[in-house]
């Protein structure tokens, strides 16, 4: 992390903490079963210093996994006040969003969450598409394999999450370094989250 080749995901209930000068993402918890509750998770994010803000890619918006319509009602409210603390909001796409109103103009980044299929089809591809056309960096969630991980850097993702280091950090820090690698070539332009 301090050497830039990968960042820091965190969550509210991980307790980690952000290694000084390395960039890193506040993701909410809500995969899972990690999520402390709306007030909680805001006192997560005012918590950190501006300093921590400033190298923070982005922070989640509350989301429901696989409901685009109630993920779009649970965030909306959420992605002006993270703003307000300095960090780029993200907004996460899940399955359905492609017929729903996107609040472009809301968010910063889009996150791309869902089901597996969803996530790998045609639907989030187009979502990828219009985000970058709209400037927007794109993050894609649960990229455990270089395979994945290939795939989110083809459709346009700016970066990537998942949870395979943690599961042998020794072992499997040298197989995502490869993978990065073989993504970026020489230059770090794909980064990958560890949720650690």
């Amino acid at each position: 992390m301090n050497s830039g080749l990968i960042n820091m995901i965190a969550t509210p209930k991980q307790g980690n903490p952000i290694p000084p000068g390395a960039a890193w993402c506040a993701d909410n918890g809500c995969f899972g079963k990690g999520y402390p509750g709306d007030d909680a998770w805001f006192a997560w994010l005012q918590a950190f210093t501006p300093e921590q803000r400033g190298r923070c890619l982005f922070a989640v918006a509350p989301d429901v996994v696989g409901d685009a319509v109630a993920t779009l009602a649970r965030s909306a409210p959420w992605l002006a006040r993270i703003r307000s603390l300095g960090y780029p909001a993200a907004f996460v796409a899940q399955n359905g969003l492609e017929n729903l109103a996107v609040p472009w103009d809301d968010f910063d980044v889009l996150f791309i969450g869902g089901d597996t299929a969803w996530k790998l089809g045609r639907h989030a591809r187009a979502l990828i598409a219009e985000a970058k056309s709209r400037g927007k960096w794109v993050h894609m969630g649960r990229v455990n394999s270089e395979r994945r991980l290939r795939y989110a850097s083809a459709v346009g993702c700016d970066s990537a999450d998942g949870t395979y280091i943690a599961f042998g950090p020794d072992q499997n820090l040298p197989n995502v370094l490869a993978w990065l690698r073989g993504v970026n070539g020489s230059s770090p332009l794909f980064t990958v989250g560890g949720a650690a």
